[in-house]
Formats: structure tokens, C-alpha cells, sequence
């Protein structure tokens, strides 16, 4: 059986964005992809408006807590998926890196976020399909 990709989503403080694409790929692809999520300057807690908004898709991740990016997160995974967090993410040669521009969620209502999540879920499904095609 062929080894299983494996996902990092980083952004800064690993309490929105990087968080909401880590469930959706959990909840979409299950154990088909190995998937973490780091910051490069973590936050204290995850973004309440960003649960909320996972919650409303039925996706629980009310139990994450931002984590700390490390170089080993980098070298373990296959996939790379930056969000904001520019030159403080490491680079590795040979993996896939892609910078997916989104509105931060940071400071904004559940309203806002529910854009922000929609366009992470689009993209994941896109994900999904790159890595089922690999």
C-alpha cells in the first residue's frame, strides 16, 4: 500500500485559518491523509468565531489548540500549505508548497468567518483530488 500524504496547514497564530483547513481535511479525506497544523507565533486558544463556524458544518474542533510550527512538522510532511505567515515558514526541497491567500479571521465575527471557511473547503476539495490523482 502506498504511503499516505501528509498535510501541514501553518499560518501565524494556528487559530483560524490553519485550523479550519486541518478539520476539513480530517472530516473529508479521514485517514486516507495525515494532517497537522502549526504557527509560527501561535496563539493562546482557537479563534471562537472559527469553531463556530466549523460547528455549523458539523465539524467539532472546539479541542484543537494552536501549535507551535517546527522544522520537523516541515521535513514530515509531504504538503506544505501556507496562510499568511510569509518568510517565517521553513523550506524544505522536495516538498509540494502552496500559499493559499485568505482573510485572516482573527478579530472578526462568525459572519465573516463563514466566507473565509467556504473558500478553505473549496480548496481542500481541490486538495483532496490533487492528492487521490498522486
Amino acid at each position: 500500500m502506498a504511503k499516505k500524504a501528509s498535510v501541514l496547514f501553518v499560518c501565524i497564530h494556528n487559530a483560524g485559518r490553519s485550523q479550519m483547513a486541518a478539520a476539513y481535511l480530517t472530516a473529508l479525506a479521514g485517514d486516507r491523509v495525515e494532517v497537522r497544523s502549526a504557527g509560527s507565533n501561535p496563539g493562546t486558544a482557537v479563534n471562537p468565531a472559527a469553531v463556530q463556524a466549523m460547528l455549523e458544518e458539523g465539524i467539532d474542533m472546539s479541542h484543537e489548540v494552536p501549535k507551535v510550527l517546527t522544522t520537523e512538522a516541515v521535513q514530515a510532511s509531504d504538503y506544505v500549505i501556507t496562510m499568511g505567515c510569509g518568510d517565517t515558514c521553513p523550506i524544505f526541497p522536495g516538498k509540494h508548497y502552496l500559499d493559499w491567500v485568505l482573510d485572516d479571521p482573527a478579530g472578526q465575527g462568525v459572519e465573516a468567518v463563514r466566507s473565509i471557511r467556504d473558500e478553505i473547503k473549496r480548496r481542500i476539495e481541490g486538495l483532496i483530488a490533487e492528492i487521490d490523482a498522486a
